[in-house]
């Protein structure tokens, strides 16, 4: 599963790791949030070195939409029910920062993109009312939106029963993006070290343990979609989420605007032309389905549902790419950005998107950058203080309780549902893996290309038994979101470890 933003793309590889270098900061993570502090580090001077188990944009940088826009979908409506209205607008300031940020950015380093209307839609009647309050939370937050009912609404070839509309928003090429931040980089004096995954931190000698060796830095930031470390306990204040893409050729034309439905399922819709995507190539991306990490009823049907419902609504429509991408959300709603608990003021952070990563990730770099640097409280943007001294509130508490409720019957059922299956199993078929119980121990047995494999099903974060991802021939937890391929290898998520590899004994 390849992203449409990858084809054709030669991202900068970094130079040699150098074990024992030591850099003003040390940030780990090539994405969008990462590169973006590296660059403003850089500017204001500072020798700054990026690391990344993968390569530039491995992750969600290089798997999500391109949809630059600071409406939302309906998150202001699900913020301002509960936050008041200061905080919503904090953060609409904070993504409209973000967004201004990479704009200029992108005009700078000659990334192009579109300029588009950006639309939170109700599917059906039901849904009308989401898009009524996310109109009355948006105005009240600063932002000019306008509500489209009954003979104003969209002229779609998919169900529009009412929407909201932000005019002057933006779709570009989110890898484009990133190797223009890298090149910038490297051409600034930085350092990029590709393939290099990070195994823990210390805060008191400034330090990154890595694979290969560890580095040093003044100041340590993770931009690592959720934290590499457990201070803080940031893996529990936030879920891990899963959604899903395929880009199609459409005959005819495509929509004016972009869409992101209110109601279920999700329906995001993204067109992109030769100023906003790779290829110069118009295609369609519909994203959608999206689930927390590991609890999904079925990752390849939910693609095949992407595709059947754009196919419907765009006869002829043509698969060209599928993939998907993973983000993380806050039971709050709003980005946890600063320094890390226990970190001694060396180790800093940012986690809680909420797949808003194009304008939070800036935006997230802007108050990390201003951390660092020691710019006065006085001087910094009023919405960075908003952000950082907010309460949480009862319906935070709820969700986080709700959400820790599911994550302790996951770890149960995940252990019961092993015991049932004990070893030897049949070999699975190609793409599908099946967990079962050797001596009481859960095992993942897996075929991939051919190849039948047995690891470990315990997650080694915190215990969690896997579950087989058969979009992607991944192993997810359950739990808090750490992925591994089929050989045990870890993706990403808060565990470290790889799995262990076991004998072929537990299939027949």
């Amino acid at each position: 599963m390849r992203p449409l933003w990858k084809l054709e793309k030669n991202l900068p590889v970094g130079s040699p790791f150098e074990a024992g270098a030591h850099h003003d900061v040390v940030v780990v993570g090539a994405g969008i949030t990462g590169l973006s502090t590296a660059v403003m580090l850089t500017r204001a001077g500072l020798d700054v070195a990026v690391i990344d188990a993968g390569g530039i944009a491995e992750l969600a940088t290089g798997a999500n939409t391109g949809k630059l826009s600071i409406l939302h979908g309906a998150h202001l409506e699900a913020l301002r029910r509960h936050h008041p209205a200061s905080l919503v607008r904090a953060y609409v300031d904070a993504n409209r920062a973000g967004m201004e940020w990479l704009t200029a950015f992108a005009d700078m380093a000659g990334v192009t993109y579109t300029r588009r209307t950006d639309h939170s839609y109700a599917q059906g009647p039901a849904g009308a009312g989401i898009v009524r309050d996310q109109h009355t939370a948006a105005r009240e937050a600063g932002l000019p939106t306008r509500l489209l009912m009954a003979t104003t609404r969209p002229r779609t070839t998919f169900p529009v029963a009412a929407a909201v509309a932000l005019d002057d928003q933006v779709t570009i090429d989110p890898v484009a993006v990133a190797q223009a931040l890298v090149t910038e980089l490297l051409t600034s004096g930085g350092t990029v070290h590709t393939g290099v995954r990070a195994t823990g931190t210390r805060a008191f000698a400034g330090r990154v343990d890595t694979v290969d060796g560890p580095l040093f830095g003044d100041h340590i930031v993770l931009a690592t979609g959720t934290p590499i470390t457990d201070r803080g306990l940031y893996f529990a204040k936030t879920r891990g989420l899963r959604s899903y893409c395929v880009s199609f050729r459409v005959p005819g034309g495509l929509p004016d605007g972009t869409f992101l439905s209110v109601d279920g399922p999700t329906r995001s819709i993204r067109p992109v032309n030769a100023e906003d995507g790779p290829g110069g190539e118009a295609q369609l991306v519909v994203g959608g389905n999206g689930h927390p990490v590991g609890r999904g009823d079925g990752e390849a049907a939910a693609v095949d549902d992407l595709i059947a419902w754009t196919r419907l609504h765009f006869p002829g429509a043509e698969e060209t790419h599928r993939w998907s991408a993973q983000d993380y959300e806050s039971y709050d709603l709003i980005p946890f950005v600063g320094a890390m608990p226990r970190g001694l003021g060396r180790i800093r952070f940012a986690t809680g998107y909420g797949k808003w990563g194009l304008s939070n990730g800036p935006a997230a770099a802007l108050r990390l950058t201003a951390e660092i640097l020691g710019t006065p409280r006085r001087e910094r943007a009023a919405w960075m203080t908003t952000i950082g001294t907010r309460l949480t509130v009862p319906a935070d508490l709820g969700r986080g309780a709700k959400e820790g409720g599911k994550v302790a019957a996951a770890l149960a059922s995940g252990w019961t549902e092993a015991e049932r299956h004990p070893t030897p199993v049949p070999r699975p078929a190609e793409g599908q893996g099946t967990v079962a119980n050797r001596a009481g121990r859960p095992v993942a047995v897996s075929t991939v290309d051919g190849v039948t494999r047995a690891v470990s099903a315990v997650c080694p974060h915190l215990g969690g038994v896997l579950t087989w991802n058969d979009a992607e021939c991944s192993w997810d937890c359950p739990l808090h979101a750490s992925r591994f391929r089929a050989d045990g290898t870890r993706i990403e998520g808060p565990a470290l470890r790889d799995l262990t590899p076991l004998s072929g004994e537990d299939r027949e």
